[in-house]
């Protein structure tokens, strides 16, 4: 069976092939290691085979994980984010995907001033229009990024979203081009440059990155079958999936 080093290699070839497909250069993408139920063990052995961003799920399991892995590991925010876990998101994490409200910018505004320091942060938007699936609207979306880049201690660098699942990688195509457009549009009418696009998981991150993906988030891929507790040790319930 593969190991850590044959997936990686493996990953980091596919993300090359597709990068160049496009005609851009595969040091533009950034590939994030999903830890849910992960052990601090798994995510050390990434870092010493040269991966240094990872992202969590749930603020509880972060909580428990993030001190006892490498300092030079960096951490992001993927999961829904609850207001009663602002306080803690803002004092473990270097980044913020899933920002999907004035209320939760402002609140993570507060509590990043609180910490006394900076947090940079994206914005979820559901392209596809699930019920299932957190974000915000593309049509909400000009009044939240302008009350986000008014925020003093955050710094809104992209937009991130989730495909609709499908066997077929190409169906979600669509979804990551109109992500791209919607973040083009905001530049062309305002100025502001938002380089990130974090879009694109196992299933369909070729397809993202041939979309102009900046951040793919890989889980099993990378890290193979799940076999740790670690999301045991302290699980929130009212925490999503």
């Amino acid at each position: 069976m593969d190991g850590f080093a044959e997936r990686l290699a493996r990953l980091t070839e596919r993300i090359a092939v597709a990068a160049r497909r496009s005609g851009r250069d595969p040091a533009t993408v950034r590939l994030l290691g999903v830890t849910k139920t992960r052990l601090p063990e798994e995510v050390a052995e990434a870092v010493r085979m040269g991966l240094d961003l990872f992202g969590e799920n749930k603020v509880q399991e972060a909580r428990a994980k993030i001190p006892l892995c490498p300092s030079g590991a960096k951490w992001h925010f993927i999961g829904h984010l609850q207001s009663n876990k602002a306080r803690h998101a803002a004092a473990l994490f270097s980044c913020v995907e899933t920002i999907d409200s004035i209320g939760i910018a402002e609140m993570l505004d507060r509590e990043a001033e609180r910490c006394g320091r900076s947090l940079e942060v994206m914005i979820e938007v559901n392209v596809s229009g699930e019920r299932s699936k957190f974000g915000a609207t593309p049509g909400d979306l000009p009044d939240l990024i302008v009350a986000a880049n008014r925020l003093g201690r955050l710094r809104l660098t992209g937009l991130m979203t989730m495909a609709p699942f499908s066997e077929d990688p190409g169906a979600a195509r669509p979804y990551f081009a109109r992500l791209r457009e919607l973040r083009d549009d905001v530049t062309t009418r305002t100025g502001l440059v938002l380089p990130e696009l974090s879009m694109g998981m196992s299933d369909d991150f070729e397809v993202a990155v041939e979309e102009g993906s900046t951040i793919i988030r890989i889980g099993t891929a990378l890290f193979g079958p799940r076999k740790s507790l670690m999301a045991r040790r302290g699980e929130d319930a009212d925490e999503g999936p």
